[in-house]
């Protein structure tokens, strides 16, 4: 048998002590699994701000100078269409809703409109307060169980709405959780049919979905410890069950094929085929796994709670599924053996490791690359062509279904108030410039009216401003800068129109560093993987490439609304803020899962043979099959996302699932294949002085140094 790798040595060794893997993964499952059902209460429903910005400052000095009057504070929209604050059964409203909310330990103190001066000119509507006894998260699970006391406590005729930051979250995690389920509930049956199809087996196709569970079960009570440290995204676990799927899928898809080929193709025994699959295709897992986390650690750089929670349940779903991959699945095909293929259907066939279709489709690019090419490229730059009109703004109330409490409450409150009430400004300023404060802002065309200083404590007073446009208005934005530059030094403007925009602000700022680091830690380990420079910005180019056709598709959809009425969405006339950063970090994350997968299988053919032809072909022919198979499934996953719940989630759907379906089949089985191609031998070049500091990465199972490429300069002229 040929010397194996270290991670062929770890594959093997895993499948000669499958007892003590399984024993191990037992343990971590269980051990872990205990605090998995409790993750879901404890993920927190707030951190969308931009920490260090000034409005976040204004809401820290709100709570402890003013009673915890800042942005997340509860308010109750009490409403009428026939009755007024001044009838019986409207004022009993308004006690009863205090009541509720003066239960609540989370809420400090309870403002009734009469104090506050929030009773509309007409008299139908009123403002309830609850000041912050808490922490916004704390806050957020606050309306989660008040909503529904504070809508039972109004009286015939009348309604009692929780709205505000903490009453928009509730209402949105809350929808966003429904959505989820239900995408879950449609994408597994999917799922498991285009893996049956795609293993031909029963049996093997549901070893993806074993290492989606242990990764699952594994990750949630890692973030439920992650809590009791520090507040963690309840998105994250939305996107680390997402990542576990796709890579549980894409991971095994690749092992098993390469394990079933060795072992009934080749006619290897048990131990030896796990040992040769780990040593290639286990060995590109392994650096598709680590790109996957390089991309996503770029967007800690990003200063948000929720945005780094995110990300690390992301990464930390990739680890466990990693992990499970190099350890728990050799074990497993050990276990199984031949028994791989029980329950196989009729048209399988085990050895096929290269794919007799996909060599023929390869050797149809060799010989017409400029034809395929052409078109492909193209297609891609036109779809990438709206991207450079794209505008971002941070998500409105339009996010939230139109029945809940919070969406309800704000219409009721920007048509009794103004269109900017629900986006009231708080500016915080020392006493001694109050007068000038309030001077200053009655004077700005972008306010509509100005309350009453509050003083509060540490020499500290309160100016209520309401915009005359809606928050998440780009003039909202403007009059928030204007106000910024023109008030006194000592004033600092906040509220949670503020915290958006601040956070648009950051994620606009950090979005260009973010995508550099994406771009060029991506880079820096594809040379690293494939010892060819030409190869590794080919790589990263492909990605960028279709990244942008996904965001072109995406401006069309949901900034200039095609296809809103089939999808069931209101237009916002821009793409949450939040999507370019983080769902380029995604979309690149899995673009180069299926890099990883064609290239491996591309180096480890020219490693044998030193013909640019048998690299591309023989590599499209080995791995094709395996990006075909993921990319169908990805693309059914992510498109159930689409068809229910908010905004958010239908945005994160249809962009990562036209990413994959471009990325899939026509970068990875076509441009990316026409590409190597173009640059022959030259693709597979080292510069001399490069070799001497790589590290030796070899994907060709037993192969001693791979063949030297000629310089690109002495090439002769065409392409052998």
């Amino acid at each position: 048998m040929s010397a194996l790798g270290p991670i062929g040595r770890l594959g093997r060794f895993a499948a000669l002590h499958r007892r003590a893997v399984f024993v191990t993964w037992a343990l971590v499952a269980v051990a872990l699994g205990i605090f998995a059902p409790r993750v879901e209460t404890a993920l927190s429903g707030a951190g969308w701000q931009a920490n260090g910005s000034e409005s976040v400052k204004v809401r820290e000095a709100a709570d402890s100078a003013f009673a915890g009057s800042g942005a997340y504070a509860i308010q109750v929209a009490v409403h009428s269409d026939r009755l007024t604050a001044s009838d019986p059964a409207f004022r009993r409203t308004l006690a009863r809703v205090g009541g509720v909310l003066a239960a609540d330990p989370k809420v400090g103190r309870v403002v009734p409109p009469t104090a506050s001066g929030q009773v509309s000119r007409d008299g139908h509507t009123a403002v309830v307060l609850g000041t912050a006894a808490a922490s916004p998260n704390e806050m957020v699970a606050a309306a989660d169980n008040l909503k529904g006391e504070v809508a039972a406590a109004a009286a015939p005729g009348v309604e009692a709405n929780l709205t505000g930051a903490a009453g928009m979250w509730s209402d949105f995690n809350e929808a966003n959780r429904e959505a989820m389920m239900k995408s879950e509930l449609f994408s597994w049956p999917v799922t498991l049919a285009i893996l049956v199809l795609a293993f031909g087996s029963l049996v093997a196709a549901g070893l993806p979905l074993l290492l989606t569970i242990v990764g699952l079960v594994a990750s949630a009570g890692v973030l439920y410890l992650g809590t009791l440290i520090s507040p963690i995204s309840i998105w994250a676990m939305n996107f680390a069950l997402m990542f576990a799927l796709a890579l549980g899928i894409d991971y095994a898809l690749f092992i098993v094929m390469r394990f079933r080929g060795a072992l009934f193709g080749q006619g290897e025994n048990v131990p030896e085929a796990v040992g040769e699959t780990m040593d290639t295709a286990g060995k590109a897992v392994l650096f598709s796994g680590i790109t996957v986390l390089i991309s996503l650690s770029a967007v800690m750089l990003v200063p948000s709670p929720a945005f780094r929670s995110m990300a690390l349940g992301i990464m930390i779903s990739v680890i466990f599924i990693l992990a499970a991959t190099l350890t728990l699945l050799p074990a497993v095909l050990a276990k199984l053996g031949p028994r791989v293929d029980k329950l196989a259907l009729p048209w399988a066939h085990s050895g096929e490791h290269r794919s007799p279709r996909f060599a023929r489709w390869g050797e149809r690019l060799w010989r017409h690359p400029i034809a395929f090419g052409g078109l492909a490229l193209v297609v891609l730059v036109g779809l990438a062509i709206p991207v450079l009109s794209l505008k971002t703004g941070m998500p409105s109330i339009k996010v939230v279904p139109k029945s809940d409490p919070s969406r309800v409450g704000y219409q009721q409150v920007s048509g009794a108030f103004g269109a900017g009430a629900p986006g009231t400004l708080q500016v915080v300023v020392p006493r001694g410039e109050a007068a000038a404060t309030v001077t200053a802002l009655r004077a700005d065309a972008g306010v509509a009216s100005v309350g009453r200083p509050l003083p509060g404590g540490a020499g500290l007073v309160m100016v209520q401003a309401v915009p005359t446009t809606g928050p998440s208005t780009a003039a909202a934005g403007q009059t928030i800068d204007r106000l910024r530059a023109e008030l006194p030094a000592g004033a600092l403007v906040g509220g949670p129109s503020a915290e958006n925009h601040d956070l648009e602000a950051a994620l606009a700022a950090k979005t260009p560093l973010v995508i550099g680091v994406v771009l060029g830690l991506g880079f820096l380990l594809l040379l690293i993987a494939f010892q060819a420079p030409l190869v590794a910005a080919i790589g990263v180019l492909a990605n960028l490439l279709s990244t942008g056709a996904a965001f072109g598709v995406a401006k069309l959809i949901f900034q200039d609304g095609h296809l809103a009425g089939l999808l069931g969405f209101e237009p916002q006339g821009f793409l949450d803020a939040w999507g370019p950063v983080f769902f380029f970090a995604m979309i690149f994350a899995i673009a180069m899962d299926y890099t990883v997968f064609l290239l491996s299988s591309a180096r480890e053919h020219w490693e044998a043979s030193g013909d640019p032809k048998e690299a591309m072909v023989g590599g499209l022919a080995h791995s094709g099959r395996v990006i075909l198979a993921a990319g169908a499934v990805m693309v059914a996953v992510f498109f159930t996302f689409a068809l229910s719940g908010p905004l958010p989630p239908k945005e994160m759907g249809m962009i990562l699932g036209i990413a994959v379906l471009l990325d899939a089949f026509l970068v990875r089985l076509l441009l990316l294949p026409v590409f190597l191609r173009l640059s022959g031998r030259a693709a597979w070049y080292l510069p001399a002085w490069l070799d001497r500091i790589l590290p030796d990465v070899k994907f060709g199972h037993g192969s001693a140094s791979p063949p030297r490429a000629e310089e690109p300069e002495r090439m002769p002229a065409g392409v052998r």
